[in-house]
């Protein structure tokens, strides 16, 4: 039991230096600007690509597997959209930020580390897979329907444009499309490139984590929005369990990839979800409140779904 509670503590122990070292210093909000530089285009790229270039490529091609998850993971973006539209009466805008909050979870900076920590390698492609999908989908609705909200002033060409270039270069899909060639095409890395790709690659998580720390302790709980009565359960709670319905429903997908997206799924809110409604002007507050409130509970129910993992309350 111990063992299990003490997988995912590394991770929010890091977040929590980084929350206390944001608090004391008082540091300003652009200090960060090189660290998540360092983040986004070296260490977290450098880490998808070791993911999916050492992989067999017939593992990469699991088309059952990301159609699954994708539409368990937005059934629950629809249902908190089409809460916030015709039951709360919110604007398409604030309806469009609350569905993320709820469904677009911190896989990126704590999926990786935490999955291959509690479930081991056999968990990297299914990681990496939604990880670069699940993430280039979110930058294709996100602008869409702020742009059906009115808040994107941009003609549809223009937006078109910027999506499909924002989707292209971003350095997530970038490094997996470039680790899907070498997988594909058996190039055989030399071991000084490899070495070079395991140092970036080990940087990513404590970095990204501690960085995340410091995020949230610049943006303080001004106030706890109403919103967070069913967003926060529907993020940890019926997220995990959607997705591992959908999956064991379809069958055929090994247990430790059906794992790994349950993990990924009970993660909290991604940091993310405050930067697309700092870009809007929406939501903004009760964004970075959802983010601090959901990581803090993460810590109970990530443990509750590695406990009913490693126990097998969960059979796959």
């Amino acid at each position: 039991m111990s063992d299990i509670v003490s997988l995912p503590l590394p991770f929010f122990g890091l977040i929590l230096i980084g929350y206390i070292a944001g608090k004391v210093t008082k540091q300003p909000a652009d200090a960060l600007g090189w660290m998540n530089t360092f983040i986004i285009y070296a260490a977290l790229p450098a880490l998808f690509f070791k993911l999916v270039s050492r992989t067999p490529f017939e593992d990469l091609t699991r088309i059952d597997f990301i159609a699954t998850d994708l539409a368990a993971t937005y059934s629950i973006f629809i249902v908190l959209f089409a809460i916030g539209r015709w039951i709360r009466g919110s604007s398409l805008a604030d309806c469009t930020i609350q569905s993320f909050a709820g469904a677009y979870g911190n896989i990126g900076y704590m999926g990786p580390g935490l999955a291959l920590l509690a479930l081991g390698k056999g968990a990297a492609v299914p990681v990496a897979l939604i990880v670069c999908l699940e993430n280039a989908l979110h930058f294709i609705v996100a602008p869409a329907l702020m742009a059906a909200a009115g808040d994107d002033r941009r003609s549809a060409g223009r937006l078109a444009i910027d999506i499909a270039r924002k989707v292209a270069f971003h350095p997530f899909i970038l490094s997996t499309a470039l680790g899907f060639v070498a997988a594909g095409l058996h190039i055989d890395q030399p071991l000084a490139f490899q070495r070079f790709v395991d140092y970036l690659a080990q940087a990513a998580a404590p970095c990204a984590l501690f960085t995340m720390g410091v995020t949230l302790a610049l943006r303080p709980l001004k106030r706890i929005p109403a919103e967070i009565g069913y967003i926060v359960p529907a993020k940890l709670i019926v997220h995990p369990i959607v997705v591992y319905l959908a999956l064991t429903a379809v069958g055929g997908v090994e247990p430790v990839w059906i794992y790994a997206a349950v993990l990924l799924a009970a993660l909290p809110t991604a940091t993310n979800v405050f930067v697309i409604g700092q870009q809007y002007g929406v939501w903004q507050e009760r964004a970075s409140a959802t983010i601090l409130i959901t990581t803090a509970l993460s810590v109970v129910t990530v443990s509750l779904i590695l406990l009913a993992i490693k126990s097998g309350f969960l059979p796959a």
